[in-house]
Formats: C-alpha cells, structure tokens, sequence
C-alpha cells in the first residue's frame, strides 16, 4: 500500500515538474513576442535560446527546492499562491542575473518583467486547473445518495466544513445553500454558495429547496442562540447535527466523526476549555490520589481526568459498593496502565479512614463524597450535618495526620447565602478549609453550580418524564440554576490543584444562569416533541430549601484573580481554627440530642447569612414530626 502511494505521488510530482517546464519556456517566448512586437533577429533567437536554457533549468531548481511540485492537488490554498509567487520572483532574478552576464545586456528589461508575470499566471492557473479537476472528479459521486443540505453558518466554520463536503466522498452531503443571520451576508455568494436567510427563514427555505438535513457550523455560538436555531430548525422539521471547535476534531484526529447529533450540553454555550496541562501534571505525575465519593457523578469522572496525567495510583473510597464496583471495571478497561484501588468506606468512619490513608499514603485528595439534595436534608437534618461536615472534618484531619500536600473539597453555590441546610453544611465546610491553612497541607474549596446529567439532576429526571409521554414539572416558572458539564467542571477542579495556594475557595465560572422552563422545554424539542402540546408543562411548586436564583459569591467576599479565565478565587471572611473547634463541638452535641431548633440556632451563628426554610422551622413545633 505504502508503496503504491509512493508511486502515485512520484509521478505526480514528474509531471507538474514537466508542466512547469512547459511554462516557464512558453513565458519566456512570450515575453520576447510581446515586448519585440513579434518580430524577432536572428541575433535575439540566438540569446533566446540561452534564456530559455537558464530559465527553465533556473526556475526548475528553485520551484524544486521551494517543494512546489508536491502541492496537494485537491488542496491548494491562497498560502499556497503565496509561496509559487516567491518562488516566481527569485527565479526570475536569479535567472535575470545569469541572462545579463551571458548576453551582455542585450535584452530589453522590460521582457524580464514580462516573463515574470506570464510565469506566475501559468503556474497559478496549473494549480487552479488541477483543483478544479479534482473537484469534479470528486463530486461525480453518486447525487442520489447525497442529502440535501444547508449549512448554517456563513463564517470560518461553515467555509471549513464547505471544503471538507466537497473534497471528502465520506460526508454525503450536498450543499444547497448557505443560512446566516448576519443581514450584510445575505444575498452574497460564499465560495460559490449563495447565503440565503436566517433562521427566520428556515422553514420556507427548507420546504423551497427540499432540504433533508441543517448542518449547524458555528461552534463558538451562545446556548440562547443555539436554543433559537434548534427550535427553527425543528419548527421546519428538518434534522439538524453540529460541528464542534477545532480543539475537539484536532483531538479525534478526524473530521468526518465530528459531524455528531446537536447534544443538550451545546445549549449552555461553552467555549473550550484552556487547561494547563503541564501545572497540572506536575501536582498528580507519579503521585498516589484519593478520590472520595468516587463512584458519583463528580468523583468518577474525576478518576477519569486524574487517570490523564499518570498518577501512581487512584484510591476511590466510597460507601455505595455496587456503583464502586462498575467505576472500578470501567477504570481497568479504559486506563489498565493505571492502578486504580476500590476502597469501601464512609467518611463518618475515622478508623476506616486512618487505616486508608496509613496504607496508601496520598499526596492529593479530592474530597467529592457529600449529601447534596436539598429537600432530602432538610428532613434527614442531623444526617447532613455529620455527612458534610463531621464527614469533611475526618478526611482534612487524615489529610494533616499523614502529610497530604493538597486538599481540594468539591463545594457547591448553594453554600452562598444559604436558605437550606445542604447549603449550610457546605458553608460551614468552606469555612473549615479557609481556617486549617497553617503552612502544611494546601487546604481548597472548589465552589460551582448544579452538573448537567449528574445523578439526581434535573436533566434524567426530565428526560424519564419525556419517556412516559409526560408531564415535565417543573417547579416555578421563574427558577435558574447555573450549569454546566461534568468534564468541564473535572477539569476545571483539576485546574485549581495547580493554581490553588491553600486557605481559599476557588469558584468556577458558571456562564448565565439558565432557566428550568427554557431547559424543560429545549430538552422536549430535542426529542422532537412539542412542548405544551406533545408534552405538557406542569408547575410544581418550590421544594423545600429551595431559592429562586443561585448564587456564586456572596457579599462579603473578596474576588481575586487566579491566573485562570474560568476561575476566580474567594478570600477573607473565614474564621479561626479556635472557634471552628469551639463550633464543631458544639454540634456534635446537639446532633447527638438529635434537637432540630438549637441545630437551626448553631446553623444560623456559625454561617450569619443562612435563612432556614418554612419547612424547617415547622419541625420545630411540637406539633410536626422531628427532621432527622
């Protein structure tokens, strides 16, 4: 095989060399007839044929050694045409030097110039040729098994994958026109295909031009944008698929894969994310790390990217023994240069968790193991309490015992201005972090909003609702939430272990908040369904604990930059490890009196903005059954 495609490209480099031969001797000839009138001296057809020598053994030379008789025939770009007229320029100089010192200066210069510019015309044209030869031959495929197209998106994007349809027979598309919504485009021809509209337009568009499918090739869109286009595009019941960014096709090494089904997460408008992997490399390579919680949706995933930069091994210490279980299959199988240890246990448990850390003696921990919905803990109150905090307080204590260098605590916004105990919990385990760093281990609380997919969330829920024909509930009309991917937020704490300096929370940035509704309804449209029609859209009513809107930073707090775009970093208003002390000793006490209304009263001292729900206070009158 490697043999015959040497073979093809030898002889295709013999005969461009052999075209462009053709054309410097026809340039040459040429430039004589023009600036001579046609009429030629027997004396000027003896220099003639020294110029023909020179220039055409000159030029050869250098159009060899510039590499311009292996341009890729299908592929010739307007770099290329920069470079044939560089090549042109020095071999005319070149050959104009050698000419005057053979002839004496006995032509006119002017037939230099001449020749210079039919060279370059000649040797364009071959290329221009070439490729639209090329293009055609390609595009003899059979029509009939081509979809008709649109592709939406008239910038760089949708002009890359323009030339990837024509030049590669695997993607069986073709392109009828092209959709913008930028006004100043429509009308124009792009690559010889005509912008005809926007998404105002599509579904007229799609019915004039008997359109099967929208290829959607703008990557850096936002999610609101997205949603609109999507909502046209099923609107005119066309399929539509979508092109990623660059990094990701660069990352697949290949194009044709990377025309993939528009996916929900498209919706948020995530730009790619700009790691730095070397730093991040240097906190894990050749280290032992402990994930706790790592059968989760965080903390597997975690395992996952931790896997990426070579650790000496992963501990994944988690209570839930069926799901450790599938984590540690899926590890082996995906990363079995890896050593990945399945370790049962809670966080409640210290004994459990000395003997963990004594045995494999981590030197990063990420602390992802916690209760975190909200209507559960604020019944199941005291369970909360000795989870996230007295849970947190055991693995930071391990942490400094045996010498972790880095402690980084998976929080959540909720723990900003909380209204439920969850957010409580949370606060008061970032306070925890702010208050141990004391020079040894690097304790950081890594703080953002609600994961698109993981367990729990809205998004499966609505999706099972979708399945059983409806209907989706959603809780009020009004509610937001920032989201964002499980990757990206892995990736995004993997980040803060590079750049986080200890005593601080790391808060990542979420976009714009997104609303339940506007979700409930994108994901009925992604299942080509109609919202309030094909499925209905019920208001539940707030949960308890619930807020209408969340929150990343909260007033008091000082923002700092961290050297990263998506992060920022959250200082000050911590608390000493003295009275973090005086405080857990406190709850533990009443946790143990299991006494709803002093826990309330502890909450609110300790984090001064929480405000306890309805819900919560009811159970302290005699007359509800206690939470816990």
């Amino acid at each position: 095989m490697f043999k015959e495609v040497s073979t093809s490209a030898a002889t295709q480099r013999v005969f461009v060399c052999g075209v462009h031969a053709v054309i410097f001797a026809c340039s040459g000839i040429a430039a004589f007839l023009l600036r001579l009138d046609f009429s030629l001296l027997q004396t000027s057809l003896r220099s003639l044929d020294w110029a023909l020598v020179v220039w055409i053994g000159v030029k050869t030379i250098v159009f060899q050694l510039g590499e311009l008789d292996r341009l890729g025939l299908r592929y010739v770009s307007l770099f290329d045409m920069y470079r044939l007229i560089i090549a042109n320029v020095i071999g005319s100089i070149i050959s104009c030097a050698v000419i005057l010192a053979i002839t004496q200066g006995k032509f006119p210069m002017l037939v230099y110039l001449i020749d210079l510019i039919l060279s370059f015309l000649g040797t364009a044209g071959l290329s221009a040729v070439l490729r639209t030869t090329s293009e055609s031959i390609q595009s003899g495929r059979s029509r009939s098994l081509e979809k008709r197209t649109f592709i939406y998106g008239a910038g760089d994007a949708g002009m890359t994958l323009l030339r990837e349809i024509r030049n590669n027979p695997k993607l069986a598309y073709r392109v009828i026109g092209l959709l913008d919504d930028a006004v100043e485009k429509q009308g124009l021809r792009v690559n010889g295909v005509k912008v005809l509209g926007g998404a105002d337009k599509i579904e007229a568009l799609v019915t004039k031009y008997r359109v099967e499918t929208i290829l959607i090739a703008m990557p850096s869109t936002s999610g609101v944008e997205m949603a609109r286009i999507l909502g046209a595009c099923h609107a005119a019941r066309v399929h539509c698929m979508t092109v990623p960014g660059l990094g990701e096709i660069i990352k697949s090494h290949e194009f044709v894969g990377q025309i993939r089904e528009v996916s929900f997460e498209d919706l948020l408008g995530r730009t790619q994310i700009r790691l730095e992997d070397s730093r991040i490399r240097e906190t894990i390579e050749g280290k032992m790390v402990i994930v706790t919680g790592a059968a989760g949706s965080i903390g597997s995933e975690l395992c996952r990217q931790i896997a990426r930069f070579s650790p000496a091994g992963i501990v994944g210490f988690e209570i839930a023994e069926s799901p450790l279980f599938e984590v540690d299959r899926e590890m082996f199988q995906t990363f079995p240069q890896v050593r990945f240890f399945p370790v049962i246990g809670s966080i409640q448990n210290r004994n459990r968790l000395s003997d963990v850390f004594r045995q494999y003696r981590p030197a990063v921990v990420y602390h992802a193991a916690a209760y975190k919905h909200v209507p559960l803990m604020e019944t199941d109150v005291f369970e909360a309490v000795e989870n996230n905090v007295f849970g947190t307080v055991n693995v930071a204590d391990m942490a400094a015992d045996y010498g972790v260098e880095t402690f980084v605590m998976i929080s959540s916004d909720k723990a900003v201005r909380p209204t439920n105990v969850m957010g409580a919990t949370k606060r008061i385990a970032e306070l925890l972090m702010m208050a141990r760093q004391n020079g040894g281990t690097q304790y950081v609380a890594v703080r953002f909003g609600n994961v698109l997919g993981s367990n729990g969330s809205v998004v499966p829920i609505f999706k099972k609702q979708i399945a059983a024909g409806g209907p989706v509930t959603v809780t009020h009309p009004e509610m937001q939430r920032f989201f964002m991917t499980i990757s990206e937020a892995c990736q995004l704490v993997l980040q803060t272990t590079a750049i986080g300096e200890g005593g601080q929370i790391c808060v990542l940035d979420m976009g714009q908040p997104v609303k339940i509704v506007d979700l409930a309804r994108n994901l009925i449209l992604f299942s080509g369904l109609r919202p309030d029609s094909d499925i209905k859209l019920e208001f539940i009513g707030m949960r308890p604990g619930e807020k209408l809107h969340e929150e990343l930073g909260g007033i008091l707090e000082d923002t700092l930059p961290s050297g990263h775009e998506r992060i920022r970093i959250f200082a000050g208003n911590g608390m000493p490890d003295g009275d973090v002390r005086t405080w857990l000793e406190s709850l533990q006490e009443i946790c143990h009196a299991r006494d709803v209304e002093r826990l309330v009263v502890a909450l609110k001292e300790i984090v001064v903005d929480y405000n306890p729900s309805t819900h919560l206070l009811k159970c302290k009158r005699p007359e509800f059954p206690s939470c816990f």
